[in-house]
């Protein structure tokens, strides 16, 4: 039997088309497949997020995960919580280009004392996805057998959480 493909260490988020519909799109990440799609009112088949949903939950499970954390680390008893993303597209004035706009709202069951909320609000903006975003960054392309040497390696297992415990050092 064949190895899949986490288990020869190619950490890789793969996608290919699925010929499903007009925008369908299999998605190979460590944990099993999932499916992107587009809303049946553009074309697609409405099967699954979205490319900006997906981005929009990257952020809101980096903000969920290291919000946990800082609390664990702080043994700061907190009721449950949400955090919600939304991505939208911000049109540019006059020569300006449009901008992305990422709305993110943390949502708690129960009451959270003032100062410890806004300190939770003060980790959220450096989770690493967060910091991500707002550093930007280069997206390099190639294509089989081009480029100067191989596509630099995804990050080491492990590299999200030390930069979570990071976002949370005092």
């Amino acid at each position: 039997m064949a190895l899949g493909q986490f288990e020869t260490g190619d950490t890789s988020v793969r996608a290919r088309a699925t010929g499903e519909g007009r925008f369908q799109t299999r998605i190979a990440v460590r944990g099993g497949p999932i499916l992107a799609d587009e809303p049946a009112a553009v074309g697609g088949a409405d099967t699954g997020p979205t490319p900006f949903e997906l981005l929009s939950a990257g952020l809101a499970a980096c903000t969920s995960m290291t919000m946990r954390l800082y609390a664990d680390r702080k043994k700061w008893e907190l009721p449950g919580f949400e955090v919600a993303v939304a991505h939208s597209l911000v049109p540019g004035d006059g020569e300006a280009p449009p901008s992305d706009l990422f709305t993110r709202r943390i949502s708690f069951d129960a009451p959270l004392e003032a100062e410890r909320a806004a300190r939770l609000l003060e980790i959220a903006d450096r989770c690493p996805v967060h910091r991500t975003l707002m550093r930007g960054f280069e997206i390099r392309t190639e294509t089989d057998g081009s480029g100067e040497g191989p596509a630099l390696p995804a990050d080491e297992p492990g590299e999200h959480e030390a930069q979570m415990e990071q976002a949370c050092a005092d």
